[in-house]
């Protein structure tokens, strides 16, 4: 079975070749352009996800919309994807360094995470 993260990494290079942006060819100005333009795009896909879960407290025409729920996320991970592959990260890595990272969160967890130690330094 094809993995999937794998896949979807190659999907989103198709897209964006097809928008117009090549991720393996950015100098560091364009890296810039495209790391800030993904983190705009996924701050306002964030609002978008909120919008869909009554944040109003006092507004009683909200719904919790699920179902944009859904495809909010999705379109994060479109973004991320994107960001991920500017500065070269492939799927690989990306499941490699989770999974450092969640052992970090988990030790910190653990260990009460009573202060901030630097651990980011050590995951590669």
């Amino acid at each position: 079975m094809e993995d999937k993260l794998q896949a979807m990494f190659e999907m989103q290079k198709k897209l964006n070749k097809r928008i117009g942006v090549d991720t393996d060819d950015m100098d560091a100005e364009e890296k810039k352009k495209w790391m800030l333009n993904y983190c705009r795009a996924m701050s306002q896909e964030i609002a978008e996800l909120v919008d869909s879960v009554p944040w109003k407290w006092w507004a009683k025409y909200q719904t919790f919309d699920e179902q944009n729920i859904r495809v909010e996320i999705i379109d994060i991970f479109h973004f991320l994807i994107s960001a991920a592959q500017v500065i070269g990260l492939t799927a690989e890595d990306v499941h490699r360094i989770y999974m450092q990272k969640n052992k970090v969160n988990f030790d910190r967890q653990e260990s009460g995470y009573t202060e901030k130690v630097e651990d980011n330094k050590t995951i590669q």
